[in-house]
């Protein structure tokens, strides 16, 4: 593939703005190991082979994907919106090729894999593959996600039981049951669900008598934010891709 084709795929512009950034030496290639990228080779580089190839781009290192999976530590005050309202747009937290890459569909880009509430923080994954984001997002899946809930009055045994067996919310007819629910401290809890529905932990948390003052989702199935800073992202690891394609992610 044309290098200019490659930066295209990846986000970087149109086909002629990729090739006009190769003409102004604004792009350089890694080859042979090198620690330097090759500005020269990428000028006159003939096909290129996209496995493992390694680039820069008016001084940013980038790594050729296929398909993005990346995982961002959304901080409070943003929302998975495109054209958010009152709060800016967690895709600002995002580098532009990633906001940019070419989709089929109408929307450019990489898309959140459901969403969390402007003053959530935590676990959100994001990518451009349409089966990816519907299998994650999908229900049927049962893909658990857990969540560090702060309360505004005291947990007790009660409220912990009820959010178990089940309660009912004002949309939907049968109960919503926690996976899991575990007590933490006496104004924490740590809540897994299967399902998204909208602003769920805080309605399911109303229903049995208490409030949501701080909600943190720690992990999607087995897939932890580790030691990434709130406001920052990364890619996926293969054996982290690994696991969410095969479905392993749901027995965490």
């Amino acid at each position: 593939m044309h290098l200019a084709d490659i930066l295209f795929t990846q986000g970087f512009g149109t086909r002629r703005v990729c090739a006009g950034l190769i003409e102004q030496g604004l792009v350089g290639v890694y080859r042979d190991g090198s620690v330097q990228a090759d500005v020269a080779y990428a000028q006159s580089a003939p096909d290129l082979q996209t496995e493992g190839l390694r680039f820069q781009v008016q001084g940013v290192d980038w790594a050729y994907h296929a398909r993005a999976y990346v995982l961002l530590n959304k901080p409070a005050g943003y929302e998975c919106s495109h054209k958010p309202g009152a709060w800016p747009s967690v895709y600002t937290l995002l580098p532009s090729a990633l906001r940019l890459r070419p989709n089929k569909n109408a929307i450019q880009g990489v898309q959140a894999v459901g969403r969390l509430d402007q003053d959530t923080t935590g676990a959100l994954l994001l990518s451009d593959d349409g089966q990816f984001i519907h299998r994650l997002s999908s229900p049927k899946h049962h893909v658990p996600k857990l969540y560090q809930v702060i309360c505004k009055h005291p947990v007790d045994a009660t409220q912990v039981a009820k959010l178990l067996d089940g309660v009912v919310l004002d949309d939907s007819p049968k109960p919503v049951r926690a996976a899991a629910c575990a007590q933490t401290g006496e104004l924490a809890l740590d809540l897994t669900l299967t399902e998204g529905k909208y602003h769920q932990v805080k309605r399911m948390l109303a229903a049995v008598g208490n409030r949501v003052e701080g909600l943190h989702r720690a992990r999607i199935g087995s897939l932890d934010l580790g030691g990434l800073p709130s406001g920052q992202w990364r890619w996926l690891s293969a054996p982290e891709l690994a696991m969410l394609h095969t479905g392993q992610v749901a027995q965490g």
